[in-house]
Order: C-alpha cells, then sequence, then structure tokens
C-alpha cells in the first residue's frame, strides 16, 4: 500500500497509463496501454474512506464515529465519490431509516414505541 500513495502522490492526481502488467507467480508479462479500475484512480483519502466504509459493512453511523463527523457529511462524500466513479446514482440523503436504526432510535428515546411502530410498517 505504501508504494500505491507514493505513486498516487507522485502523480499529484492525474490519470495514469499502465503500459505493462506483470504476474508474479508466472512471471507473464503483457505490455500495451491499460486504464487502471476507476477505485484506483481515486485519491488516497477517496480510496482510504471507502475501504472503511467497506470495512463497516456500509455502516453509516460506524463512519460517523470513525470520521467524527455528521450524517449529511458522509452521505455527500459518498456522493462525490460515485460522481468520480462515472456513477449517476446519487447517495440518498433522506432516505427512510432501516430497521436497526428505528430500534436504535427507540432504545435511545429518541422516538416513542409508537412512532417506533409506526416507522417499522413503513
Amino acid at each position: 500500500m505504501a508504494e500505491w500513495k507514493e505513486l498516487t502522490a507522485m502523480t499529484g492526481g492525474n490519470p495514469i497509463l499502465v503500459e505493462r502488467v506483470r504476474l508474479p507467480s508466472s512471471g507473464i508479462a503483457i505490455e500495451g496501454s491499460f486504464e487502471l479500475p476507476a477505485l484506483a484512480q481515486l485519491s488516497i483519502d477517496d480510496q482510504v474512506f471507502i475501504a472503511q466504509f467497506v470495512r463497516s459493512h456500509g455502516s453509516i453511523k460506524e463512519m460517523e464515529r470513525l470520521f467524527e463527523v455528521s450524517y449529511p457529511t458522509i452521505k455527500g462524500r459518498l456522493n462525490k465519490i460515485c460522481e468520480k466513479l462515472g456513477g449517476s446514482l446519487a447517495v440518498e440523503t433522506n432516505p427512510s431509516p432501516s430497521r436497526s436504526e428505528i430500534l436504535d432510535q427507540l432504545e435511545r428515546g429518541e422516538i416513542s414505541a409508537k412512532d417506533a411502530a409506526e416507522a417499522l410498517k413503513k
């Protein structure tokens, strides 16, 4: 990973074109002109963010805790990364809460049992 960070820093975020690929297990090398996968074209900060998002199983709540930022900040960052990846789908910024989120809110006393029951029906 250290080499990848160094390479990304050297390029200053400019596109990278790979011209030779070698498979270490067999020693076979392929030469040509290859674009890096979309995730590899992201900045190191965005790659770290996405890696942590995957490690946290996509939990926005966990991302808020780890990065010490708000829900809208996490969603905004995901939307920007999605745009960089050429995605046309933005992340919903006001989604209906999941079942576990509703139950967590109930447990913390943020909503009443009646409100939780209604939210779970939706």
